[in-house]
């Protein structure tokens, strides 16, 4: 039988902080206790040593009064080695127990003002881990990198920390519009070719000498220069979807259902697919043409992989859900996903199944133009295999506020 070991809890930087701090200021007390009780037991020696040793050349004769008892020579110096060491006990009992008694408390309050002093300390680095973490936990990473820290205060190490991490995060920032703006302008410029492209072989294709061959190749050709189009708005409408949504309305994913299953019944009837609908009401805000997008490419995704022997199904469902949610729900027949692959789905250009062939009809993008329409909402969205083949995806976003 194997027991696994639990992780040991870690204590925190300002419990270590602490803890140093205050074995430190026990030490120092403890030595300036023994330092002080050398120094006194060294004083006092001196003090009887003064006080009762006789000069040289000179005879100390005692006489001393003790309760009407008069005592010289040997019996008085007994009676004062006597006083001498009851003294001492007495003062250094008192010493090193009301010492360390008032060491005790006074290091209980320096551990106290030194656990005070670290979480002060420590508040810029709290700082930087909390705007580290609303970064990491943004919907995508790149959304996120418009936070600063701007930690005011000295030029000390935390500050140098603080900017660093801020100029840093401002190069990421940077390096991921780039990439968007790259990609939106790449799509803008290559859709110019491929119109024309289009173009010259429509031309070619109508014209009275076309032969069979040249009609049947501009066919092929213009099946790969859809296909191309579709890229091309895919990765416009993907550029798009990544930026941060400012003007919102209010849209009912019901009436969105209803117009997508709608448009896409035909494509349904030529996959011999059936389309089932429950449109409930499921109010949210947002970009209506993007909610749109993000409903039609689920349908498309679920129409497209499917079963071809006529029992296929798609259903479509809104709804809303406890927790200020409103969901889109769909869910089909088809071949079977594994668990590990469902992730994949969302990635661009990530095609299931054997469709990555240059005439495919999909380009790879349904999926992940879906979850970047989620995210720039507020939402998320989440899939699961289906039991006996299929998927479940599930889009979920926020309802809009009162």
């Amino acid at each position: 039988m194997i027991f696994s070991r639990l992780p040991r809890p870690q204590p925190t930087l300002r419990l270590r902080l602490t803890l140093v701090y205050g074995a430190l200021f026990m030490i120092a007390g403890l030595a300036l206790l023994g330092v002080t009780y050398l120094l006194f037991n060294q004083q006092l020696n001196q003090y009887f040593e003064s006080r009762f040793t006789p000069e040289p050349g000179k005879i100390n004769r005692m006489v001393l009064r003790h309760n009407g008892v008069v005592l010289s020579g040997e019996e008085a110096k007994e009676f004062l080695a006597q006083q001498e060491t009851e003294l001492r006990g007495v003062a250094v009992t008192s010493l090193i127990t009301q010492g360390t008694v008032a060491l005790v408390i006074v290091g209980a309050a320096a551990v106290t003002f030194g656990w005070v002093v670290a979480g002060r300390v420590l508040t810029p680095l709290h700082q930087v881990t909390a705007t580290a973490r609303r970064i990491a936990a943004a919907p995508m990473a790149e959304r996120g990198l418009h936070e600063r820290i701007s930690l005011d205060g000295p030029n000390d190490e935390v500050k140098e920390l603080a900017d660093t991490f801020d100029t840093m995060v401002e190069r990421l920032d940077q390096s991921f519009d780039g990439q968007r703006r790259f990609v939106a302008n790449a799509s803008h410029e290559l859709r110019t070719p491929l119109t024309l492209n289009r173009a010259l072989v429509e031309l070619a294709m109508h014209r009275r000498t076309a032969t069979p061959d040249v009609k049947e190749l501009g066919e092929s050709l213009l099946e790969i220069n859809a296909r191309h189009e579709r890229l091309i708005s895919g990765l416009l409408l993907l550029a798009k979807s990544e930026q941060h949504i400012a003007d919102r309305s209010p849209v009912d994913l019901a009436d969105v259902v209803t117009h997508v299953v709608a448009h896409t019944s035909s494509d349904a009837f030529e996959a011999k697919v059936t389309l089932y609908e429950v449109a409930e009401p499921a109010p949210t805000t947002g970009d209506a043409l993007l909610l749109e997008r993000l409903v039609h490419n689920l349908v498309e995704n679920g129409i497209r992989y499917n079963v071809d022997d006529g029992t296929g199904w798609v259903r479509v469902v809104s709804r809303t859900v406890s927790g200020g949610k409103a969901e889109v729900e769909v869910s089909n027949t088809g071949p079977s996903v594994p668990p590990y692959d469902v992730p994949l789905l969302f990635k661009p250009f990530h095609r299931h199944g054997a469709e990555r062939t240059v005439t495919g009809r999909s380009a790879g993008l349904g999926l992940s133009i879906v979850r970047s329409v989620a995210l720039a909402h507020g939402g998320d969205v989440r899939a699961r295999p289906r039991e006996g083949g299929g998927l479940v995806v599930i889009a979920a976003l926020p309802r809009p506020r009162a």
